[in-house]
Order: structure tokens, then C-alpha cells, then sequence
């Protein structure tokens, strides 16, 4: 009954905290205005990331099998809810990247598709680390996707949700991973230089730990680091607590000339910057990524379910969806992401 007390407060925390840090509070913002395409943007997919290149929109996200890497393309971020999705890998049988199939995410460097995942192994489904395909066709839907190995860490440990990124002239890769110092086995955001698309030149700094009540409810988690530069910071959310109900968006930033790999460079917030809302029926959103319109106009790309009660484990859940909502910015710059918008058809 103890333990159970304990995460309903941990949980009431989670949901009532701040919605930003004291000093990055503004006056509400205005009523957003109506989205130009559907809320949930695509069933039944979680772990979602939209990239632009050229003319095109891209969207990859976490099957509800975990046995796949799927790939849909359109015109317009509304165009992604009708596309056509394509298999563009699919597990091995056996051994390394043969389960738990998790977060994908897209990117173009130096002109080939890389796609950055997560995978276990049949023996070992928990023994979760990052992975890398490459595609050297000028359409990614074409050509062949070729297996590049492992992102070697500084430690063989629990290890997901990469994502890349280049600022001022040099390539990033942060990720979550478990410290084996730590007994607790919770994941924590870890920043590195990149020197090939397969490969950390180090040295691998801590950014994030699991430090607030409303980041342990049932599980102790810091995981999928999503960045952004805005306004003369670098920005990088993460998600917090386990998969239900509770799972939220924290906030990490630096200035944009601060060096990226000190951990004394960034601020954390206190509280979730994005939770569950009751009032609008939408839960748990998290592992999200952003998208910069050519307007400038920046989106939060997550994924949130329309029920809070879940029987089981959360993972085996399928009603995790993709949606897609405008993020706007308080008078001092910081993200004020709202909360997440009452679906719509």
C-alpha cells in the first residue's frame, strides 16, 4: 500500500508541476490555432520523427510489432497521414538487431540516408543497442539499404534512441544509455562528437540523469533526446518516467556559442515541459523530434495515447499515436510547448 501511495504521488507531481521553469514563464498564450491536418496524424506508431529534405516530408516511427523499419513519404506534413508506408528493413531471425525494433530516425549526411535505431537480440531481447543502415541512393525508397554495425559506446549497456545532429560546424550523436556504476538501471542523456556516421570520436558526457520525483515514476528514465536551435539557444528535450500516463517531456538548453560538451553549459527544468492533459484526453505524450519549417514555423512531432488506462505493460500497448502540434516560444524565447491538443478528423 506504501508503494503504491508513493507512485500516486510521484504521479500527481508529475502532472501538476510547472510547465516551464520559473524564469521562462509568459503569459498564456493565445488559443492555437486549428491544425491543417489530422490529430492523431498516423495510428498505432510511436516513437515519431519528421524530417524535411527538399521537396519531400519524411516519417518514421516505432512499429507496433517492434519488427520493422517502415518509411513513409508526402508533400506536406498532412500528406504523411494517407502515405503509403514502405518496408525498408525488416529484423533478423537470430542474434543482434532480431528484437525490439525501436525509434528510427532518418537523416542525410553528406548526401546518404543513414537511419539510427534500436535493437535486441532474440537470446537477449533487453540487450538493446544503437544501429546504423545506409542508403547511397538519391531516393530513399530506392536503392538498398546496407547494414553498417554497431555506435560503439564507451560501455556495452542498455543503450537506445539515438539521434544526430550538426551545430557550428560539427556533428553530434546524443543518446540514452545505462551507466553500470549505477545499481538502479536507469537510462541517462549522453552527448558525443561524431567522427564518421558510425563512429563517437568522444569524449561522452552525462547532459541528464534521472534527478525529479516526476522522472522515476515507475521506471527511472531519461531517454530519446530530440534538439533544436532557436533564438540563440540549443535546445534538447527528452522523455521522462515510464510509458504510461506518466510519461512527460523534460527540457534541456545551453547557449548556442556554449561548448556543447561541457555538462556545466546546459539548464534543466524543475518540472515536465510537456505531460499528460486530462482535460483534453490525450496521455503520456513523449519521444518526440522537431521539425523547422521553410516559415521558420517549428513543430512538435510526439506521440501521446487517448486513454489513460492501460491493462499490463505499457510497451505492449498499441495505442500509442503520432501527432503533430506548433510549438510556440514564450517573450524570453523558451519553448512553450502547451499541452497537447484534443484530437480531431
Amino acid at each position: 500500500m506504501t508503494a503504491l501511495f508513493s507512485r500516486r504521488q510521484a504521479l500527481a507531481a508529475a502532472l501538476l508541476a510547472p510547465a516551464l521553469p520559473a524564469q521562462a514563464q509568459a503569459p498564456i498564450s493565445p488559443v492555437p490555432a486549428p491544425l491543417s491536418w489530422p490529430n492523431p496524424l498516423v495510428a498505432q506508431r510511436a516513437d515519431p520523427q519528421i524530417t524535411r529534405h527538399g521537396d519531400w516530408y519524411y516519417l518514421m516511427a516505432t512499429v507496433p510489432e517492434y519488427d520493422r523499419l517502415e518509411l513513409r513519404r508526402a508533400r506536406s506534413v498532412a500528406g504523411l497521414a494517407t502515405a503509403e508506408p514502405q518496408v525498408v528493413w525488416r529484423r533478423h531471425e537470430q542474434g543482434v538487431m532480431s528484437r525490439n525494433i525501436w525509434a528510427p530516425e532518418l537523416h542525410v549526411i553528406d548526401g546518404h540516408w543513414f537511419i539510427y535505431f534500436s535493437a535486441g537480440e532474440a537470446r537477449e531481447p533487453w540487450k538493446i543497442r544503437l544501429w546504423v543502415l545506409e542508403n547511397a541512393a538519391a531516393d530513399p525508397l530506392q536503392g538498398e539499404w546496407t547494414e553498417r554495425g554497431q555506435i560503439k559506446t564507451a560501455w556495452e549497456t542498455f543503450t537506445l534512441d539515438a539521434t544526430v545532429f550538426e551545430h557550428r560546424g560539427r556533428r553530434y550523436l546524443a543518446w540514452a544509455q545505462t551507466d553500470p556504476a549505477k545499481k538502479n538501471h536507469s537510462t541517462d542523456i549522453f552527448l558525443s562528437r561524431m567522427k564518421s556516421p558510425t563512429e563517437l570520436e568522444g569524449p561522452q558526457v552525462r547532459l541528464s540523469q534521472p534527478d525529479y520525483a516526476w522522472e522515476k515514476v515507475r521506471h527511472i528514465v531519461n531517454e530519446a533526446p530530440a534538439m533544436l536551435v532557436h533564438g540563440g539557444r540549443v535546445f534538447i528535450t527528452y522523455s521522462a518516467a515510464g510509458t504510461g500516463a506518466e510519461y512527460c517531456l523534460g527540457l534541456l538548453w545551453a547557449d548556442e556559442n556554449a561548448d556543447l560538451l561541457d555538462p556545466a553549459s546546459w539548464s534543466k527544468s524543475p518540472g515536465p515541459v510537456f505531460s499528460t492533459s486530462p482535460e483534453n484526453s490525450q496521455y503520456g505524450p513523449g519521444h518526440n523530434s522537431f521539425l523547422v519549417e521553410p516559415d521558420g514555423q517549428v513543430l512538435n512531432v510526439f506521440h501521446a495515447r487517448n486513454y489513460r488506462d492501460i491493462v499490463g505493460d505499457p510497451l505492449k500497448d498499441t495505442g500509442r499515436a503520432t501527432r503533430v502540434q506548433p510549438l510556440a516560444f514564450t517573450t524570453d524565447g523558451m519553448p512553450d510547448f502547451g499541452q497537447p491538443r484534443p484530437e480531431k478528423r
